[in-house]
């Protein structure tokens, strides 16, 4: 546990500090070249490869690799090399880049295609039906379930390979390298990065219910869907919305009693508030889930 906090609490100030060195350092290059490798080798024909089950034969390989490693340094004669490599194998899997700066760039932003620009980083989707700001809030959460929290919920359980294994699926499901792969194979990715993706998602609709509004995130995480076995996370983006809706209510209510008109009071939020609010819940809960590993690693040591 203690492992866990240290990588994680580097993976952050790190990426903060460094985003040029972050950037650099979390490429999946030669991961492509795998792919490449991969679907030469099998040819064009009917193969194992070109089936739901192909990705397994990307994702063993790299994942006994780093599992060899992890058992070889988990020894108490090598508990700082150990803890070396957990720190820099969370903080290669962890991002690519940093959400905070993304939304940042889009609240800043300073005209309206600068903003869709930025949008774009997150893959926020406005013609979703939902409006630009919903849209913006689902897409804030997405990102902190791809780039923190998926990879720190694996990292969890199985340690360095958990964090890969994470860290590749979502490069087999999404992304360029996943438009190279066959179909089926590609199909079959995107169910294993959903499947991965379902306790995380359910874990973080908890957490924002204790960190924002309990009632509300429970009403609505019933009414997505959440209390199903689907494997999909729609429900954590709806909760996120309601989430959004609370802490505005609840802002424009302290500056209405302060004195200020419902239209001034709106002024005052400033523009974007929705994602401004999302994203201070989304470091809510990584605070919330950093404080239970910090009670974990304080009550082993009085242990």
């Amino acid at each position: 546990m203690s492992t866990t906090l240290i990588a994680v609490i580097f993976a952050l100030v790190l990426g903060h500090l460094a985003p040029g060195f972050a950037t650099a350092v979390r490429r999946h290059d030669v991961f492509g070249l795998w792919l490449r490798w991969l679907d030469a080798r099998f040819g064009e024909g009917p193969s194992v490869w070109r089936g739901h089950y192909g990705f397994l034969f990307a994702l063993l390989p790299p994942l006994l690799l780093v599992g060899l490693i992890q058992f070889a340094l988990h020894t108490p004669l090598a508990g700082v090399f150990g803890l070396v490599f957990a720190v820099a194998v969370l903080f290669y899997a962890w991002g690519p880049r940093d959400l905070d700066v993304d939304v940042s760039a889009v609240v800043d932003a300073g005209n309206p295609a600068a903003r869709r620009e930025a949008a774009a980083r997150l893959d926020a989707k406005p013609d979703s039906g939902l409006g630009e700001a919903a849209a913006m809030v689902e897409a804030v959460f997405a990102n902190a379930l791809r780039r923190w929290f998926g990879v720190l919920f694996w990292f969890l359980l199985f340690g360095a390979v958990g964090a890969v294994l994470y860290r590749l699926a979502a490069l087999l499901a999404e992304g360029e390298y996943a438009d190279a792969l066959p179909a089926s194979t590609r199909e079959g990715a995107r169910r294993f990065f959903a499947l991965l993706n379902w306790p995380v998602a359910q874990a973080m609709t908890l957490s924002l219910a204790l960190v924002g509004n309990f009632d509300s995130v429970l009403g609505v995480w019933r009414d997505a869907g959440g209390a199903e076995m689907q494997l999909d996370h729609a429900h954590l983006g709806a909760a996120a919305r309601a989430s959004v809706r609370c802490e505005i209510a609840e802002e424009t209510q302290e500056l209405i009693e302060e004195g200020a008109t419902p239209g001034n009071a709106w002024v005052q939020l400033g523009e974007l508030p929705e994602l401004r609010d999302a994203m201070s819940l989304v470091w809510r809960i990584l605070l919330l889930w950093l404080a239970i590993l910090a009670l974990f690693v304080i009550a082993g040591w009085v242990s």
